[in-house]
C-alpha cells in the first residue's frame, strides 16, 4: 500500500529524508508538463522542476498541510516557472500577441472520430502541440486544468488569479483550441479542385 503524501512528509520529517524521492517519483511528470507549457523550452522546464523540487524538500519544515501537497508544490513551481519568464522577458523583446485575434465564436461542425489508438496518440500530440503554441498564461491554465487535473479554485491557489480570470484564460484557451481543430477539420475535408 502506497503511503500518502502526508504521511510521506511526516516521515521526512521525522529524520527520512530519502523518502523525498517519492514525492519526487509522484509529481515529476505533471510538473514537467506544466514548467513545460509555461517555459516552452524542456530543458528550461527540466531546470525549473529541479529548482522547485529542491525549494520545496528546503522548505517542507514550512508546510502546513492547510492545501494539499500538489496544490503548494505546483504552486512553487508556477512562482519558479514566472522567475525564468520574467528574466526571459527582459532579455527577449516580447512577442506580439493579439488577443483579439481570437474571439470565441466558431461553432464545431463535428467531432473527430478516432478509429484507432495510433489515431489517438496522433490527436493527444496535435493537441499538446496547439497548447505548446499557446501563450503562456493560456496554455498553464489548461495544463493545470487538464494535465494535473486540478479545480478552478486550486488554480486559483496556484497562480493567484482571481476565479474570473482563471475561468476567462481558460475560456479563450479553449477557444483557441477550438479555432484550430475546425481549420483543422476543415482543411482535410475540403474538397479538391
Amino acid at each position: 500500500m502506497s503511503l500518502s503524501d502526508s504521511e510521506i512528509i511526516e516521515s521526512i520529517r521525522g529524520g527520512a529524508p530519502r523518502h523525498f524521492a517519492v514525492l519526487i517519483d509522484r509529481y515529476k511528470d505533471r510538473g514537467l508538463t506544466l514548467a513545460l507549457h509555461m517555459l516552452k523550452n524542456r530543458e528550461d522546464a527540466e531546470e525549473a522542476l529541479q529548482d522547485a523540487f529542491i525549494r520545496a524538500y528546503n522548505a517542507l519544515n514550512r508546510f502546513e498541510g492547510a492545501s494539499k501537497f500538489s496544490t503548494w508544490f505546483y504552486r512553487i513551481l508556477y512562482n519558479v516557472c514566472l522567475t525564468r519568464l520574467e528574466r526571459r522577458k527582459r532579455q527577449v523583446p516580447e512577442s506580439s500577441y493579439d488577443d483579439e485575434q481570437f474571439r470565441p465564436g466558431i461553432s464545431s461542425t463535428g467531432a473527430f472520430l478516432l478509429e484507432t489508438e495510433f489515431e489517438r496518440k496522433n490527436m493527444v500530440d496535435y493537441l499538446k502541440g496547439i497548447i505548446n503554441e499557446m501563450p503562456a498564461k493560456y496554455s498553464t491554465i489548461l495544463s493545470l486544468f487538464y494535465f494535473q487535473d486540478l479545480s478552478h479554485n486550486e488554480i486559483c491557489e496556484i497562480t493567484k488569479l482571481s476565479l474570473g480570470t482563471v475561468k476567462v484564460h481558460l475560456f479563450r484557451a479553449r477557444a483557441i483550441l477550438q479555432r484550430r481543430l475546425v481549420n483543422e477539420f476543415q482543411k482535410e475535408t475540403a474538397p479538391s479542385i
